[in-house]
């Protein structure tokens, strides 16, 4: 686990974890027939984003190929087309979105509409004459991306994945090895022994901290080498924050094994809260498009909070007072879990 797990979920789940679209699969149901409808194939053809897999005659079978997840999107080009732009100045046109994935499909959607738009504006310009085309006055957009400027998703998802991976190895390894005292019965010799309880539990914290410390710094090194992730901000920030934060997590683990007879349980356990939390911790969705009863939700969780850490730190270099809320935070739920886990382990000794 202090090897494997960290090595697999860096170079696996950050190219696979992604919404970038590699691809659109579009079918081109083309009933004018006309110069201008071709033209509006050709550009979508010449784009390599696309992949246009079809030109049919018939809406059903563009259906079908939606429904059978064939296609991502089919462009319906109507009958007389190009004859009503150049009668009426205005043509209309059809997209059919395969919108299972809400977030693909608006995607291409997105892309879709911008590109017939700019098919558009070549028409007018085309068609009518530069002399007569008045576009309104020139307005020269200069974009500049801050914190990753070259828009990799995997900039993105590498400290996310880290986070996940830290709160993995940390809560199942803490967890596991407690319970593993009940079930093989060493947990009575410790127990008459003089130890005091906190003493006990920080005992079995503290070799876990430091993997959990360790893993970080070799999933760090991972994505370094294998991603190029930029380190912008201070790594003694960083494990720092880390180190808080193992406090918690170990200390959840801690405490769902003092409540737990045998390893299975604990995994029952430790993967219903984790679940919960990595799903509500930003990774995939931003906590901010979140209802406002999950954002209060996200008060108690912690991978919430050192996500925001990570990606904060990692990316964007932020300081200690740009992060002072969560490092509060995750003080306070470091005391509270680990708090628990000494309290539930007293009174069941």
């Amino acid at each position: 686990m202090i090897f494997g797990v960290p090595l697999i979920q860096m170079l696996i789940l950050v190219y696979a974890a992604t919404f970038d679209m590699q691809k659109i699969d579009m079918v081109v149901v083309d009933k004018d027939l006309s110069s201008t409808s071709r033209q509006l194939v050709a550009k979508f053809d010449a784009i390599p984003f696309y992949n246009v897999k079809n030109a049919v005659f018939d809406e059903k079978f563009a259906e079908e190929m939606l429904l059978k997840d064939e296609a991502d999107i089919a462009l319906i080009i109507p009958v007389n087309m190009e004859r009503n732009l150049i009668r009426d100045n205005e043509a209309q046109l059809q997209l059919l979105v395969n919108a299972i994935d809400g977030n693909s499909a608006q995607l291409a959607f997105s892309y879709t509409a911008n590109i017939i738009a700019g098919f558009n504006k070549n028409l007018i310009a085309e068609w009518k004459g530069t002399p007569e085309f008045a576009p309104p006055a020139k307005v020269n957009i200069s974009e500049s991306y801050w914190y990753n400027s070259e828009l990799d998703y995997k900039w993105y998802m590498a400290p996310g994945i880290l986070a996940i991976l830290v709160t993995l190895v940390g809560m199942f390894l803490a967890g596991m090895n407690l319970v593993r005292e009940k079930e093989i019965g060493t947990i009575e010799q410790l127990n008459v022994t003089p130890i005091k309880k906190y003493q006990f539990i920080i005992g079995k914290l503290v070799p876990f901290w430091l993997i959990g410390l360790f893993d970080l710094a070799f999933g760090l090194v991972i994505a370094k080498l294998f991603f190029n992730l930029p380190m912008v901000g201070s790594l003694f920030l960083l494990f720092g924050f880390a180190s808080v934060y193992l406090i918690g997590v170990l200390g959840l683990g801690l405490f769902i094994s003092t409540v737990s007879d045998t390893q299975q349980q604990v995994m029952f356990v430790s993967y219903f809260f984790l679940i919960i939390f990595i799903l509500m911790g930003g990774i995939f969705t931003p906590v901010e498009s979140m209802p406002n009863w999950a954002q209060e939700v996200n008060r108690i969780n912690p991978i919430f909070y050192f996500m925001r850490i990570m990606r904060m730190v990692v990316l964007k270099g932020s300081d200690f007072f740009d992060l002072i809320k969560e490092f509060i935070s995750l003080v306070v739920l470091g005391i509270t879990f680990l708090s628990l886990a000494i309290w539930r382990y007293r009174k069941t000794a």
